[in-house]
């Protein structure tokens, strides 16, 4: 029997890196199962992404304690994870709720590695829906004279249940620096097109207007920057001149959906590196 872990750095590229970092496992006699990197030349910045089974009953925070040391020496961002732990979640949503009912059947059909601890949303609309999950249900109304109040609300959740991902599942509504900030590195939104293009208010109304022949979906990080975070997923879907508004957007939310849990997947698997306003993903 094993345990299984996986490593994610990034640092300055330099020689010696990748023998730094396998040598520190083979010393360990960790078996490495996936591998990945990427130098990025543009930046001089080296990427790396490693999964590794050690001997049954291997502690992570001695682990931890170990390659610190060896980190701080090549100045690396990095993170090391238990390979089988779900990761603690908290969906937000308001009223459109494909892209919420979308990953709690995956979630139920053993599809998304996460543990999801709650479900926020400013209506009551999905409290039903949240209960047929055994997921608790938190309604935390957002108006323009209580937006202090309901985000500090809504981060308070957040840290009750340690969540380390926060998904925007069609929540509409704009986050506030200070809590952008907060959330920074963990929350995922989904953007009902494919950015730059669209921005706003009735997207596919925009799209339907300009007889795009491509419609799609973003999934990013949420940055104080609205709708600029750094992109992790993006997916298509063709259009034709026969099709209507309600038929652009019944497809456009497909779209969404399968786009959001992809990048949900991603992010769980630690897949996902940020590398400035840009990600890097091994998949």
């Amino acid at each position: 029997m094993s345990d299984a872990f996986i490593l994610t750095l990034s640092c300055p590229d330099q020689p010696g890196i990748v023998h730094a970092v396998t040598g520190f496992l083979k010393e360990r006699e960790a078996n490495i199962t996936e591998a990945a990197q990427f130098n990025d030349q543009s930046t001089g910045l080296f990427f790396a992404r490693m999964r590794f089974d050690c001997t049954a009953g291997t502690h992570i925070i001695g682990l931890r304690e170990q390659f610190g040391g060896l980190a701080a020496t090549l100045n690396m961002a990095w993170g090391l994870h238990s390979a089988n732990d779900r990761v603690p979640t908290v969906i937000m949503v308001s009223k459109l709720g494909h892209c919420l009912n979308d990953l709690l059947f995956r979630y139920r059909s053993h599809l998304l590695p996460l543990d999801i601890r709650a479900i926020v949303s400013n209506h009551r609309d999905y409290y039903q829906l949240a209960a047929s999950y055994n997921i608790p249900f938190h309604h935390v109304p957002v108006t323009p004279g209580n937006k202090p109040q309901a985000e500090a609300r809504l981060l308070e959740i957040v840290n009750e249940e340690k969540a380390e991902l926060v998904v925007l599942a069609r929540y509409m509504q704009v986050l506030s620096d200070d809590l952008c900030r907060a959330l920074a590195g963990r929350a995922i939104n989904i953007h009902h097109s494919f950015l730059p293009s669209f921005k706003g208010a009735k997207p596919y109304q925009q799209a339907f207007d300009r007889g795009v022949k491509t419609i799609g979906a973003t999934a990013h990080y949420v940055t104080a920057e609205l709708d600029e975070g750094p992109i992790i997923e993006q997916g298509t879907a063709r259009a034709d001149h026969a099709m209507d508004v309600a038929q652009l957007t019944a497809m456009g939310r497909d779209v969404e959906s399968s786009v959001l849990a992809r990048a949900v997947v991603w992010h769980a698997e630690r897949r996902v590196l940020v590398n400035g306003h840009k990600t890097v993903i091994f998949k």
